[in-house]
């Protein structure tokens, strides 16, 4: 189990489990928040606690931060799957380092490609600076 807090700590995260991965997206977004994500599905791998405020990108997904420190927590999606579960993504960001440190990175080509790019072997401690 990882989990995470906004600075202030009023906006909580748990991951259940270890993530595959956490994916570095070069969208109009993600880059400018230069936030790590975790993937699963909201109470079900990812449990969150405390109220956000949000951006909404589009049709597709909302960016939940804390409306006290700002920090960005999570992006979820707008809606359900078919199953009726919601695609949800946690900010490895707000981890403490060393309970994400090793883990892979995946990039996104959000900006372009919408495409799945290779793993270049670094992980997340090559991200810190």
């Amino acid at each position: 189990m990882i989990e995470g807090s906004c600075h202030c700590g009023a906006v909580r995260w748990r991951f259940e489990g270890e993530p595959d991965g956490a994916t570095a997206c070069n969208c109009t977004v993600c880059r400018r928040y230069g936030v790590l994500w975790a993937y699963d599905y909201e109470n079900e791998g990812i449990k969150i606690s405390g109220e956000t405020k949000f951006y909404a990108r589009g049709q597709a997904i909302e960016f939940h931060f804390c409306p006290a420190c700002a920090c960005v927590a999570f992006w979820r999606a707008k809606k359900t799957d078919e199953q009726g579960r919601r695609r949800i993504a946690v900010n490895l960001r707000l981890a403490e380092p060393q309970a994400v440190a090793e883990i892979p990175i995946d990039h996104f080509d959000g900006l372009d490609t919408f495409d799945d790019l290779p793993r270049d072997g670094r992980c997340v401690k090559d991200y810190w600076f």
